[in-house]
């Protein structure tokens, strides 16, 4: 059974750019439903639940599920994985990733340039969804978007740095503005 991982911030700790209603709803409410959902899923398989979320998500394409099971593994779990990522991805603080900004850096000319990258993939994601940093299957860095609850761990990529795009992360606040939620999320963001 998989349980909300814990916050390491209050729901205000991101005030201004993140406002506490928000978190409080989008983490307790929103996150908590994909976890009950996936646990409800899981009930069935009995050698999943043995299994972490992101192994779950990351061996989505091959478990022995029904089809009906694997769309609602792939919704659920990758919320549960996908959100439990976010949350750690920010802080009321900077822990700059010393490492992770000279690979950032190497790969895409500037942080400067990364963020134009980066906002373009989160802007133009089309509905719900999500933009990634991630290193790719050849430990390449690769910024692009995913539609849904869909994870980078299913094409074998490994997540660095998640941006939560569904309206849910930013409606009370910004309401349709979803490039000023873009771009003040930047300010929360703790490892660059």
């Amino acid at each position: 059974m998989f349980i909300l991982p814990k916050l390491n911030y209050d729901y205000d700790a991101l005030e201004p750019y993140v406002d506490a209603k928000t978190m409080e709803i989008h983490y307790s409410k929103h996150h908590q439903t994909y976890i009950d959902n996936l646990n409800n899923v899981l009930g069935k398989y009995p050698t999943l639940q043995r299994m972490s979320g992101e192994e779950i998500v990351k061996n989505l394409n091959t478990l022995e599920v029904s089809e009906e099971d694997r769309k609602k593994i792939r919704n659920h779990g990758g919320g549960f994985v996908n959100h439990s990522l976010f949350w750690e991805m920010m802080a009321p603080k900077k822990e700059v990733d010393e490492k992770l900004l000279t690979n950032i850096t190497a790969t895409f000319g500037s942080l400067d340039e990364f963020k134009k990258l980066f906002t373009a993939a989160a802007t133009s994601q089309f509905g719900s969804g999500w933009a990634w940093l991630v290193t790719d299957e050849n430990n390449q860095l690769k910024v692009y978007s995913t539609a849904n609850q869909d994870s980078p761990l299913t094409l074998g990529h490994t997540p660095l740095i998640a941006l939560d795009v569904w309206e849910h992360a930013y409606y009370l606040k910004y309401q349709n503005r979803r490039g000023d939620y873009i771009e003040n999320w930047w300010n929360v963001l703790k490892l660059i």
